[in-house]
């Protein structure tokens, strides 16, 4: 059974993007560089070709999989979700029990997942953790480097 994903709506649009520039743009890249090898010869000892070939293969294989995605993305209406607990597209700030370091995560679908600009997957361990807490309460999430405490502070949209 197909795995449901929710993204917000500016996540769905970037993954329509990209898959309009992997069936246009990709394509006709590799179709170039298989034309490329196919000109330089005997096609049983060429390299060039057997390379282009397994590129688009892999292309190919990659746009399958993100229609797949898209066949099973939803978007997201913000203005329907409880806030008074964490769930998919909840802004959760949240301080480390044991370091009292305090932290603000949205929490986003595996492929909107950015670190870096403090968006973290719910499939993650951490997202995993906080999914369904309330302000107040302590999530006790297993990572790799052990059992972390995180209270959680606020919940926004």
């Amino acid at each position: 059974m197909a795995k449901i994903s929710y993204y917000t709506e500016e996540g769905l649009n970037r993954l329509k993007a990209e898959l309009v520039e992997l069936k246009t743009k990709g394509r006709t890249a590799i179709a170039h560089q298989i034309a490329e090898a196919r000109d330089k010869g005997d096609l049983s000892e060429n390299a060039e070709y057997d390379a282009a070939k397994d590129a688009q293969g892999l292309h190919e294989l990659k746009i399958s999989k993100l229609e797949e995605v898209l066949s099973n993305a939803r978007v997201l209406d913000e203005s329907t979700i409880d806030t008074s607990l964490v769930s998919v597209l909840s802004k959760v700030k949240i301080k480390n029990v044991k370091s009292g370091a305090e932290m603000l995560y949205t929490l986003v679908s595996e492929e909107e997942a950015d670190l870096k600009a403090g968006r973290i997957s719910v499939g993650s361990p951490i997202g995993k953790g906080l999914l369904g807490k309330r302000v107040g309460e302590t999530a006790e999430i297993k990572v790799p480097a052990g059992v972390l405490e995180f209270k959680v502070i606020e919940i926004a949209r």
